[in-house]
């Protein structure tokens, strides 16, 4: 049964991961987050690293 996610950063939602029974996907819900779209992770965890350095990475971009 797939498992599905909800990836805040900061207040923001980042996007959705949903599983299968080898991967997390990534789903962007907002364009700052949207180089991960449909990137594969090995864990929940993993896509929230990845998207929390997304958002450091261009914080200067976004106002908080």
């Amino acid at each position: 049964m797939p498992k599905a996610y909800i990836i805040e950063v900061h207040d923001r939602t980042a996007g959705i991961i949903a599983s299968d029974e080898r991967s997390f996907r990534f789903f962007s819900s907002e364009r700052l987050f949207d180089s991960l779209e449909g990137r594969q992770f090995r864990s929940a965890r993993d896509a929230e690293r990845a998207a929390r350095a997304v958002f450091a990475e261009r914080r200067h971009l976004v106002s908080i």
